[in-house]
């Protein structure tokens, strides 16, 4: 991205290239600037003109972290002062890229506080997968179901070589990456944990409902406290996000169960070996990720509802919405449904957004209906498809 696109847009925008300084530091050409003073004197060396705009892209930036920072799992002291150098340069940008298992966000928005900008790169969307795959809009949809949005896998035709990428990804990538970072002293139960958020997804769950599953269905011993501390690795590292639950009428968070969402539905579904394709599931986490692509922060929403039980008698029960879609100012109560054909079904999908009452949109997205409308109750009902292709969808 940095190094083909972003210098390609640079580029044809008038910048001249001898502007953009580019550096990979796991190159053996680079590997002299491996010391962040040589790589700061380097630099600034080739920036020298303050009448000059300069763009520095700096790939692979952990290896300029030494290996006595590595072994005693010290803050990169050195480096972090030689990038607060450069952001004081006003001639520059600087754009740096690096591994999981050295370097994450959080580090970056500690040392970088109000001086620098955290890019989030997430998967394709399903309307960047569509634009590229170039065929009928249901078979891009099926083909993003079970795939995802991982962009290598357009290079690959098989459906064995899709698998076998994603597969990799898993163990070469993300599992080293947090093993190596944190030392993980128990990677069977790494593992385990992350094909049980996979099979799953969109249900609640906590630490101490998982630990009792490992110890009860996989014979592992474990306590909740690394089952919390390995959920934080997962998210932490862009395998899973959390959405908590959120009390609707009190206004309040609650401390769990929560959700868990892949990042990336093909890695979800190879890590299970492709064998729980349940589509209801696999849709609301395209929802989910759909909504955080967006920009929207996205929760899990809980309504009291008054029914009357079987012997008559009026009782009060928590109902949930989906999702609550919030950005800035607007919020949006969103509900997943993949099909809305059963009459039983759709009431229960209705309830609790009719039980809201304030003035918010509320919506329900299905794979069963033909096109956008807006119900006598106020709902917008939207097909799947559309939801996904129209970023403004939830407007209409």
């Amino acid at each position: 991205m940095l190094f083909g696109l972003f210098r390609e847009y640079l580029l044809a925008s008038g910048v001249p290239e001898n502007n953009i300084i580019l550096l990979a530091l796991d190159d053996d050409t680079g590997e002299q600037y491996r010391d962040p003073y040589r790589l700061s004197a380097y630099v600034r060396e080739l920036a020298s003109d303050p009448a000059q705009k300069y763009y520095v892209f700096i790939d692979e930036i952990q290896f300029a972290i030494s290996r006595e920072e590595l072994r005693q799992k010290d803050q990169p002291v050195r480096l972090y002062s030689v990038l607060n150098g450069f952001l004081r340069l006003q001639n520059i940008d600087v754009y740096v890229t690096g591994s999981n298992s050295k370097m994450l966000s959080k580090d970056i928005s500690t040392e970088f506080r109000g001086r620098g900008d955290e890019v989030k790169v997430y998967p394709l969307s399903f309307r960047e997968f569509y634009d590229a795959y170039g065929r009928d809009r249901l078979e891009a949809y099926n083909e993003y179901s079970m795939y995802g949005g991982m962009p290598y896998l357009f290079t690959l035709d098989r459906d064995d070589d899709k698998y076998r990428y994603l597969s990799d990804l898993f163990e070469e990538i993300y599992f080293k990456d947090i093993e190596e970072r944190y030392s993980i002293a128990l990677p069977g139960v790494l593992r385990e944990l992350t094909s049980d958020l996979c099979s799953s997804v969109g249900s609640l769950t906590n630490a101490s409902k998982i630990s009792r599953t490992l110890q009860s269905v996989k014979h592992m011993k474990v306590d909740n406290e690394t089952i919390s501390i390995y959920l934080k690795y997962l998210t932490e590292s862009f395998l899973f996000s959390e959405a908590v639950r959120y009390d609707i009428k009190g206004k309040k968070y609650f401390d769990y169960p929560s959700k868990y969402y892949c990042t990336d539905i093909g890695l979800r579904n190879v890590r299970l070996g492709l064998r729980q394709q349940e589509e209801t599931h696999i849709m609301e986490n395209l929802i989910y990720n759909e909504l955080v692509v967006r920009g929207f922060h996205v929760d899990v929403g809980v309504i009291p509802i008054a029914e009357k039980n079987p012997e008559g008698k009026r009782e009060q029960r928590n109902c949930e919405i989906d999702f609550i879609a919030t950005s800035g100012s607007k919020r949006y109560y969103i509900q997943s449904a993949l099909s809305m054909d059963d009459p039983e079904k759709a009431k229960t999908e209705v309830r609790p957004l009719n039980a809201v009452r304030d003035s918010f949109k509320k919506i329900i997205v299905s794979k069963s209906y033909g096109k956008s409308w807006t119900d006598e109750e106020g709902i917008l009902r939207i097909n799947i498809i559309d939801f996904l292709l129209d970023e403004a969808s939830l407007d209409r």
